[in-house]
């Protein structure tokens, strides 16, 4: 990632802290949570990562790019049904060599998402890890997509819809509870549990997206920060009185 020499990093610390109502000193006693795309990162990782396919021959461009397009839309209008998107979306993966798909990734994330990748959320992201807080990248977009993304922003834990494996490959199929609308809840509930913790054991919590999906998660922390919101979200935010972060400004 190369950091424009006009970054002032001081501001857009002060402005996220400003807004996101930091603390000022070191408070073990949070949670930190994160939408990834439009969120931590200026596009949507699952939409680029089909665009990608395309591009390298994986899937016919007519047919996906009239699919992409569609279940995007419906994302944005909140009516996806993330069963028939998951099963949609993950046929690529099925029964491919694991070495194949970690090629194909590992050039997605050169070509398409390193350079995504902008210093104001890694600032974000620092800001909370600093005060000590346990963070986590809770994303709809599933596990295999994310995974290496959320490493390349320094987090540990991914909450991301699952896929199904099978000898050694993946099978195409989803697993367990989608991370979607409600399902963030179900799973981040079910990641604290893991690690012998809860919601109510932490002082303060907080989750960033950019979604109208994302209602549920924002409604169960005690700080929802509407980051890069879409217009829904923007006029839920200000009518519950909710801080709103435009990161990439």
């Amino acid at each position: 990632m190369n950091i424009p020499t006009s970054y002032d990093r001081a501001a857009v610390r002060a402005k996220i802290a400003a807004v996101a109502n930091l603390p000022t000193d070191p408070s073990p006693g949070g949670l930190a949570l994160f939408d990834l795309d439009h969120t931590l990162l200026p596009i949507d990782s699952d939409f680029e990562w089909g665009r990608f396919l395309v591009r390298i021959g994986v899937l016919d461009p007519a047919i996906h790019e009239q699919e992409n397009k569609r279940f995007y839309r419906q994302y944005q209008d909140g009516t996806l049904d993330i069963q028939e998107y998951l099963d949609y979306a993950l046929q690529p993966l099925a029964r491919r060599p694991r070495a194949e798909v970690n090629a194909w990734h590992e050039q997605f994330m050169i070509e398409v998402v390193r350079p995504a990748i902008r210093p104001e959320a890694l600032d974000l992201i620092g800001q909370h890890q600093a005060a000590g807080h346990l963070c986590a990248v809770v994303t709809a977009t599933n596990a295999f997509v994310t995974r290496p993304i959320a490493s390349a922003f320094g987090i540990e834990h991914l909450i991301a819809s699952e896929i199904e494996e099978g000898q050694g490959s993946y099978t195409g199929r989803p697993t367990g509870t989608p991370s979607f609308r409600e399902g963030k809840i179900t799973r981040t509930h079910e990641w604290l549990a893991s690690l012998d913790k809860s919601f109510a054991q932490f002082e303060r919590s907080w989750f960033y997206s950019d979604s109208m999906n994302d209602l549920p998660l924002l409604r169960q922390v005690t700080d929802p920060v509407a980051t890069n919101p879409d217009p829904r979200l923007l006029a839920a935010a200000l009518e519950s009185g909710w801080p709103v972060l435009q990161l990439f400004e």
